[in-house]
C-alpha cells in the first residue's frame, strides 16, 4: 500500500493554487471541471512528479472542516507536513514572498521544524528530516 493522493481543505481554487504553486513551488498535475464551479485539482512535488498528490478541495466551508481547521488553526496544529532539506534556507525564502509564520524554524532535539499559514486558513509545517531519517 502507497499514498497516492492526500488532500488540503481550501476555500478558493485560485487563491490556493496560487500559493501552493507559485509561493511554495509545487506543480499543476490535474485540473479536471467537474462542472458547476467544482475542479479536481491536484499538486505534486517537482521532485516527485508521479509520486503522491495534493488534493485542493475546496471543502472549508462544510461545518465538520471548518470547526477541526479552527480548531488546529488556534491550537497551533498544522493540518499537514511536507519535507524540505533545509528548514532555514526555506523559512528566509517564503519570508521574503511575504508567508505568515506561526512558528520560527527550531527543534527540541528531534527534526528542526517551522509552521505558517497557506493563506486558505490552514496551518503547514515544513520538516527537515536528518539523513537517513
Amino acid at each position: 500500500m502507497r499514498i497516492y493522493i492526500t488532500s488540503i481543505p481550501i476555500a478558493d481554487y485560485h487563491q490556493a493554487l496560487t500559493f501552493y504553486t507559485q509561493i511554495l513551488g509545487f506543480q499543476k498535475k490535474r485540473d479536471i471541471e467537474l462542472g458547476a464551479g467544482a475542479r479536481w485539482l491536484t499538486v505534486v512535488s517537482p521532485e516527485d512528479p508521479d509520486g503522491p498528490e495534493l488534493l485542493l478541495e475546496p471543502n472549508a466551508d462544510y461545518p465538520a472542516m471548518k470547526a477541526l481547521r479552527e480548531a488546529l488553526a488556534e491550537d497551533g496544529i498544522p493540518i499537514t507536513s511536507f519535507a524540505v532539506d533545509d528548514v532555514q534556507a526555506e523559512y528566509e525564502r517564503l519570508q521574503k514572498l511575504g508567508v505568515t509564520f506561526t512558528q520560527e524554524p527550531g527543534s527540541t532535539g528531534g527534526p528542526t521544524t517551522a509552521v505558517f499559514d497557506d493563506t486558505n486558513g490552514n496551518l503547514l509545517q515544513m520538516v527537515e528530516l536528518k539523513k537517513g531519517a
